[in-house]
């Protein structure tokens, strides 16, 4: 059949890759794509927000599934005006997306299902925000309850921090409309994991645990970003936490959802604190986890079209997937200056010689090709990722390290300390 990917970031290069191996797949679109997944499929020129020019091509070409990669164009609505034209979609309603769309609405989830999560509260004052955390003067985290493309957490540990993000996100609009409620929640502590699984409807089927990394420095320190990094699989969680996890979160997750008339089909994604009371909650998102996915699909030996065939039709308990036994470790390089303000169209050199690493695999994300048509240049805050897979942590670490210094860019920022917690 004919699949049309929607997105252009490392994620969307990922899954491209890995559905180009199908043998079901007759023809790839990505719209709009980036430099790595024209490798593999045709990039088709438009906005994933152009919900009307979207279903126009799928009518067109005669597309039979619509994979959805971002969460914007899903929170829009995409998936329900794909599926009214009788195309299969993987990727969930706009009603299921509110789980990432609005923190407010999957923190009201978590609360009637007794999903363990922080305690939170929310805002659409900013005045009545900053009286809140004056009172309690303990250190807290603030969220932007919107889409705010993984950039509107803040972790504050002194008042006077959440007071500077409560002005940012609420008085000065630093994440537009995202930031008109703000969710306060107390400081977890304990190591983060991102357990992702696939969903349709009912079944429930949990993939490989991996472990991100948010922060833009070594040591988890300076401002959060979408991603810098992740490895699969974690040590930190283990088989009888991953059947708690499942018990505990996304059973009651899916159920409250179907309670209030909400069917899920998709991937569900939980990122996880895991605290000396168990694991708890931190945040769902309605999509595959950008860089989560890029060690998974290195790792998934299974044809990923017939999963996704799986979930839009419904019959996800027929599939069992097989993965490769090693770990894969993936480094993220960012503009500089990111998650803030950075130059774009810098040319970047050694993407080819990297690719060509036995075990290696180049993702690109914010990408985009000079006027030449061969030239790839800077188009966003994390450019690429370096993925790499080996018999342990250590050597896919060191293994991907070693690709990355073979890439340059002018300004290139990337963590050096990627996977270290599961060495240790």
């Amino acid at each position: 059949m004919n699949v049309l990917l929607i997105g252009n970031g490392g994620r969307e290069h990922a899954l491209a890759w890995k559905l180009a191996q199908s043998r079901g797949v007759d023809k790839l679109y990505a719209w709009p794509g980036n430099p790595g997944t024209a490798q593999v499929a045709e990039n088709v020129p438009g906005d994933v927000n152009d919900l009307a020019g979207i279903e126009k091509f799928a009518r067109k070409n005669q597309i039979g599934l619509v994979v959805i990669g971002p969460e914007e164009p899903l929170a829009l609505g995409l998936a329900d005006r794909i599926l009214a034209l009788g195309i299969k979609v993987f990727g969930p309603s706009q009603a299921a997306a509110q789980i990432e769309a609005d923190k407010w609405f999957a923190k009201e989830i978590m609360r009637q299902q007794a999903i363990p999560t922080a305690e939170a509260r929310s805002f659409t004052d900013a005045d009545s925000a900053a009286e809140y955390v004056k009172i309690r003067n303990v250190p807290c985290v603030v969220k932007a309850a919107g889409l705010a493309k993984g950039k509107g957490v803040t972790v504050c540990y002194r008042v006077a921090d959440a007071l500077e993000t409560i002005d940012l996100v609420m008085r000065k609009k630093a994440f537009g409309s995202a930031g008109g409620r703000v969710v306060i929640e107390e400081l977890m502590k304990g190591p983060e994991c991102s357990i992702l699984a696939l969903v349709d409807r009912r079944n429930i089927y949990l993939l490989e645990p991996s472990q991100d990394h948010k922060a833009v420095d070594d040591g988890d320190t300076g401002p959060m970003t979408g991603g810098m990094g992740a490895y699969s699989p974690t040590p930190v969680v283990t088989d009888a936490m991953l059947r708690q996890i499942e018990r505990d979160v996304f059973i009651p997750a899916i159920d409250g959802l179907l309670r209030d008339g909400i069917e899920y089909r998709g991937v569900l994604y939980a990122g996880l604190m895991l605290t000396t009371a168990g694991p708890r909650v931190l945040e769902f998102n309605c999509r595959f986890g950008d860089p989560e996915t890029q060690p998974l699909m290195m790792r998934l030996k299974s044809d990923l079209l017939e999963a996704m065939l799986a979930v839009a039709d419904g019959r996800l308990d027929e599939i069992q997937l097989e993965w490769d036994p090693r770990p894969a470790v993936c480094v993220v390089a960012t503009s500089r200056g990111y998650p803030g303000s950075y130059p774009t169209g810098l040319p970047i050199s050694g993407i080819e010689k990297t690719d060509a690493l036995p075990g290696v695999k180049v993702f690109l994300g914010g990408t985009k090709l000079a006027a030449d048509g061969r030239t790839i240049l800077t188009d966003g805050g994390r450019v690429l990722g370096v993925t790499a897979i080996a018999d342990t942590v250590a050597e896919a670490q060191k293994l991907a390290y070693r690709a990355m210094e073979l890439i340059h860019f002018e300004g290139m920022h990337y963590r050096k300390d990627i996977a270290r917690q599961a060495i240790r």
